[in-house]
């Protein structure tokens, strides 16, 4: 029996999620390869989930349906709905709250709880406890769980990927060091393909010898990251399970879409970042933020991205001083080459719109009059839509604007997560 005083965090994760709810209706493909993918006519043919025998034909999550297909010609093709995907992750996650009230979503089908203070209401062990939880969601559900039991956050979220699907896995005081050290670093949270570079250059490609590692060399390749990975990989996280309902402040809001054709023109790229910066910027105004910086992310043909960032003068929620922004990053760093997606991000995010002006600067003119025409266009869409009305540019365009809003659309909440850039 563990011992009650210490400290127990679940990482509760939906086994391929999307493609187990599109199944709930279709039984007659749980043994047919199957994955849920975006719309190739839009140019968003790209795998979202697979389900287990797709897993096994090689079939991969992000790839493209015309690679998946190559793979697997007998893959069976399903439309997304994302809003029925929220409807279980909400079902779900009131599931969770029944056993703890620090249950804490990690994207739509993963979730932290702290199970500290009341496994032993529910079970003998803690791992008796999460094998209780897969049972409920399966049969109140259908779909699939595997729970990682451990001592810290980063451990428990190791411990779901460990064994999968439909599966417990226990990461406890004793056992730790044997389990997760042997482990590639890229498992450890935060890793990303960047930071495993980075350690590979100093021959760091375990969480082992990760964990060996003196924070300065750490500091020296990845910043303050480097620390950060090094107490993860010593078992040292002791970060806290947020309470149900409570989120961290959101640190960027960001738009991106693949565009219905390539962006080959200076035009096509001022309409594109345009619209998308209209976006963000209704966006902040409705959660009443500003940004002080900006980023784009711009994707070619052959699916290399270039990713960017600039520090704004002033706190801003405008769209045209986002996208103007915006503008002069691609400007400089385009190289000419078409251009399949493009991605805008406002940054370092605010209330306080507030700024430092020089003795000699004033503020730019017209900006009360921007303000005024954006809260407009706010206020007419909340009433009659979003498409109700948009800048002159965007419409009967022929790269696809008609569809933003059913983009990559995110709010992030977690300001080490790092998206990861390769130069072209």
């Amino acid at each position: 029996m563990a011992e009650t005083g210490a400290r127990w965090v679940f990482h509760c994760d939906c086994n391929s999620f999307y493609a187990s709810v599109e199944l709930l209706d279709r039984p007659e493909l749980k043994d047919v390869p199957a994955a849920v993918c975006g719309d190739p006519a839009h140019r968003r043919g790209i795998i979202l989930a697979k389900n287990e025998p797709a897993k096994r034909c090689g079939v991969q999550t992000a790839e493209t349906v015309y690679s998946a297909l190559r793979k697997c010609p007998g893959l069976q093709l399903l439309a997304p709905h994302h809003g029925l995907y929220r409807r279980f992750s909400r079902q779900i996650n009131a599931i969770y709250e029944t056993y703890t009230d620090r249950v804490e979503p990690f994207g739509i089908d993963e979730s932290w709880l702290d199970m500290t203070g009341t496994w032993h209401l529910f079970g003998q062990s803690p791992a008796q406890v999460a094998d209780a939880i897969r049972a409920r969601v399966k049969a109140e559900t259908g779909l699939t769980l595997s729970v990682g039991v451990s001592f810290n956050k980063v451990f428990a979220k190791i411990g779901s990927d460990y064994k999968k699907p439909d599966a417990t896995t226990l990461i406890g005081p004793e056992n730790w060091k044997q389990i997760i050290w042997p482990l590639p670093v890229g498992a450890l949270l935060y890793a990303g393909a960047s930071a495993q570079r980075a350690l590979a250059g100093l021959g760091v490609r375990t969480i082992g010898q990760l964990a060996g590692t003196p924070d300065g060399e750490l500091r020296a390749v990845l910043g303050r990251l480097g620390p950060q990975l090094g107490r993860y990989a010593r078992g040292l996280d002791d970060e806290p399970v947020r309470p149900a309902g409570q989120h961290p402040p959101v640190k960027s809001v960001g738009n991106g879409m693949t565009f219905a054709r390539d962006l080959v023109s200076w035009q096509d790229i001022r309409t594109g970042v345009g619209a998308l910066a209209d976006q963000v910027a209704t966006r902040l105004r409705a959660q009443g933020l500003y940004c002080t910086a900006v980023q784009v992310q711009l994707k070619d043909t052959a699916l290399r991205a270039v990713s960017r960032q600039a520090q704004l003068g002033r706190a801003t929620h405008l769209a045209a001083e986002i996208a103007a922004a915006c503008l002069s990053l691609v400007r400089k760093h385009w190289d000419g080459r078409p251009l399949r997606m493009v991605t805008v991000t406002a940054l370092s995010l605010t209330e306080d719109p507030l700024e430092q002006m020089s003795l000699f600067s004033a503020p730019a003119a017209g900006r009360d009059k921007r303000e005024q025409l954006e809260r407009s266009l706010d206020d007419i869409r909340r009433r009659f839509g979003r498409h109700a009305i948009a800048p002159a540019g965007v419409l009967n365009n022929d790269i696809g604007l008609d569809t933003l809003g059913l983009e990559k659309r995110q709010d992030a909440q977690d300001n080490e997560c790092r998206e990861e850039d390769d130069k072209w």
